[in-house]
């Protein structure tokens, strides 16, 4: 593995699109000028997940993950940044320049990276075998054709053939350079007690299992023999890669699909994937003969939330799943149960038909599942009153998942009609129900809680100051709180992040009316100011972007701007010379040209200015937000995409000023607040000691000392409290209670 080259993760920052990733794991909604979807990193039943498309990062106001594009596939595929890169580069089709790898590089490669590369070589052994061997092509292939499989599908689902010899992938693997403890622990390879070693799927047919980004996890494999006493299927184990819970088979070739038509069919086994996908009916995943879980339907609902299961007519199966079931509608889901004719399966169903009837036998004979499972389950129950009431039970507590009181409603009413019991007591039923599942959770919560130990236990929210930015507010501090700094850093940090290398006019107006102000980087009177009033960052997220923001505007910022400033220019003289050259055409006086001359100017300059600005802006917010640091990438994220809102008062004026507008005022009122709470700690910090120093013991016989230190408090406590008094006239009263 070789080290990405600086320019080549600069041009996959600045060509990956956050709307574009996103959208490839979650359905998006436009909203105003971001978009919204459900998070894939919660479980969540309304939307809550933000994109920003100008910012170029994410962020789930629920769970608090996000950031930028490679940050949200870091998270959500579990990579490295490095590995997050590559993923992007794949995407945009950008060629990656690499420097040789050191040996200290080799030996930081994580154990999860080896599990990845060492599956992807075995896909490729694979799928070589189907093809270029004889036993592929005589044994594999045929396969593969008897089943109706083409050629297409084959390469789309990457089909393959282990060869039928005890260390085939083995011998190639290790000959390869890749470690033999890789091959055991992905399950590619079993290790005998003896300590030989044989291959897992060897004379099998394999199907790889994908994440829904594509990259190969675990692998399922058919035996070929009629042999009973063999296994017909056997599948990769659990691993740091793999998950069988959280994954679907076909996922990734179909999640197109699904949020296409806004509907996924789930199925049982790799073959019913694999052929209706071959009739053009691509919204189909298989939950690969296991129950369905939370993770997997978290999957799902991030394309749609419309369920259609397919059985074939085994009622018995159709029960057995009925656990999974309830987490659909649990979830939120809308669920359709599709019964096959008798002796049919997906895979026989799609092979024997059109995609056109195919399509409309599930239109015309799908239904819902509570309707549908109620004719199953009645027919055991007969005429057995017992029986009979244990069903309606069964029935009721499925309904009671249902998160959607309208549709709640609905499926009892028709319960009622079909039971011919009073709607009244259904819905008491029910009721009780919910109520025993809500108390079991809050148990389950308490008892969580309890158990648990938070440093943040004890914080208070930031009240936020209306009409400023995020921290312009200066909370109601609580007494011992240990996190009591942190908000005020964060606030400071949100202008860092946002505005760092913007320029600003410092200085005031003289009277004679001559220019003696000058411009200053947003960190520069940041760290000035800093100095001035004696604060330091406390938490070491903040000094790191604090510290990298200092770093670029020394030696980065001047070439970038000066760069950007010569395309802005050119920009600018363009439309100047476009402008003018439409003003000579038109106007009639030379007073005219002369007036709409100098409005275009003015015009283009105030352009010209704001072009500038944005690209300040944009600069620090696209660096920070694809950091490599994770600190530094974690606060920048956070930071940007807190909602605010304005207050009554500033929506009724005639102008609201633009954060920017007001950038000088409000980087001075939170340095002013940082300084505040400092004070606040300190006075404290005093009270406490002066508290100790007159309940002592050694007070009796360290009189005068005591009594010394005790003077030498009240002064600085006396000290204090002026400073914050002089502070509070700047901050309009608004300062911390001390408690």
């Amino acid at each position: 593995m070789k080290r990405i080259d600086q320019q080549t993760v600069q041009r996959i920052l600045d060509t990956a699109d956050i709307v574009e990733v996103v959208s490839d794991f979650v359905t998006l909604k436009r909203r105003g000028a971001n978009y919204i979807g459900l998070c894939p990193f919660h479980n969540e039943r309304t939307p809550s997940f933000s994109v920003s498309k100008s910012k170029g990062i994410c962020k789930c106001f629920s769970c608090g993950k996000g950031g930028s594009a490679v940050n949200f596939i870091m998270e959500l595929e579990q990579l490295t940044f490095n590995e997050a890169l590559r993923y992007l580069a794949k995407k945009y089709n950008i060629p990656i320049e690499e420097k040789e790898e050191t040996s200290e590089e080799r030996q930081a490669r994580t154990q999860r990276e080896s599990l990845f590369a060492v599956n992807e070589f075995a896909l490729g052994h694979f799928t070589r075998n189907l093809t270029d061997t004889a036993d592929g092509r005589d044994i594999g292939l045929p396969y593969f054709r008897e089943r109706g499989i083409n050629d297409e599908m084959i390469a789309k689902f990457h089909l393959g053939y282990a060869l039928n010899k005890s260390t085939a992938l083995y011998d190639s693997a290790v000959g390869k350079g890749f470690n033999p403890d890789s091959l055991v622990t992905t399950g590619l390879v079993i290790k005998r007690d003896d300590g030989s070693v044989y291959d897992r799927f060897k004379g099998r047919v394999i199907y790889p299992v994908h994440t829904v980004s594509g990259r190969v996890v675990a692998f399922g494999g058919r035996t070929l023999r009629t042999d009973k006493t063999v296994a017909k299927y056997v599948n990769s184990p659990e691993s740091d890669i793999y998950s069988k819970s959280n994954q679907l088979y076909g996922l990734f070739q179909a999640k197109q699909s699904i949020a296409k038509a806004d509907n996924c069919i789930l199925v049982e086994g790799y073959m019913d994937v694999i052929s209706m996908h071959q009739i053009g009916i691509c919204n189909v995943v298989a939950s690969s003969g296991t129950s369905l879980t939370e993770n997997q339907i978290r999957l799902l609902r991030r394309f749609s939330k419309n369920v259609t299961l397919i059985y074939d007519a085994d009622p018995a199966g159709i029960k057995a799943s009925l656990r999974g079931v309830k987490l659909l509608l649990a979830e939120g889901m809308t669920v359709r149960v599709l019964l096959l004719p008798e002796g049919d399966d997906p895979d026989t169903f799609a092979q024997s038909h059109t995609k056109e009837e195919v399509e409309a036998y599930i239109a015309a004979n799908s239904q819902d599942f509570i309707r549908f499972i109620t004719d199953i389950l009645l027919k055991d129950a007969q005429n057995d009153p017992i029986r009979r009431a244990a069903v309606i039970n069964d029935i009721l507590a499925i309904i009671s998942e249902i998160p959607d009181q309208i549709a709640r409603s609905v499926h009892i009413e028709e319960c009622s009609r079909i039971f011919g019991i009073s709607q009244d007591v259904l819905v008491l039923q029910t009721g009780k129900m919910i109520a025993n599942r809500i108390e079991r959770l809050a148990t389950a919560r308490q008892n969580e809680s309890a158990k648990a130990t938070l440093p943040q236990d004890d914080e208070k929210p930031v009240k936020q100051d209306s009409g400023t930015s995020p921290a312009g507010a200066i909370v109601q501090a609580e007494k011992g709180n240990r996190q009591f700094l942190y908000p005020y850093e964060k606030a400071i940090a949100y202008y860092l992040v946002k505005y760092g290398v913007v320029s600003l006019e410092i200085g005031e107006d003289p009277a004679d009316g001559s220019d003696s102000k000058t411009r200053e980087t947003v960190v520069d009177i940041v760290a000035d100011q800093m100095s001035n009033l004696g604060l330091e960052f406390t938490f070491d997220e903040f000094k790191a972007l604090f510290e990298e923001l200092k770093r670029i505007a020394r030696d980065e910022w001047s070439d970038a701007y000066s760069a950007e400033e010569e395309r802005q220019k050119d920009k600018y003289l363009q439309k100047l010379t476009a402008g003018r050259a439409e003003i000579a055409a038109e106007a009639r006086s030379v007073d005219e040209i002369t007036r709409k001359d100098k409005e275009l100017e003015l015009k283009c300059r105030e352009e010209f200015t704001e072009s500038m600005d944005g690209f300040a802006s944009l600069y620090t917010i696209r660096l920070f937000s694809s950091h490599p640091d994770d600190r530094i990438r974690n606060v920048a994220t956070d930071v940007l995409v807190q909602p605010h809102k304005l207050s009554k008062v500033h929506t009724k004026t005639s102008h609201i000023a633009s954060e920017i507008e007001r950038l000088s005022d409000l980087l001075v009122r939170n340095l002013l607040a940082l300084q505040d709470a400092h004070i606040v700690e300190e006075l404290r910090s005093i009270k406490a000691e002066m508290q100790r120093l007159t309940s002592s013991e050694d007070s009796v016989t360290f009189d005068e000392e005591v009594e010394r230190k005790y003077m030498e408090l009240i002064k600085r406590y006396a000290e204090l409290i002026s400073l914050r008094q002089r502070i509070s006239k700047h901050l309009g009263e608004r300062t911390i209670t001390i408690s």
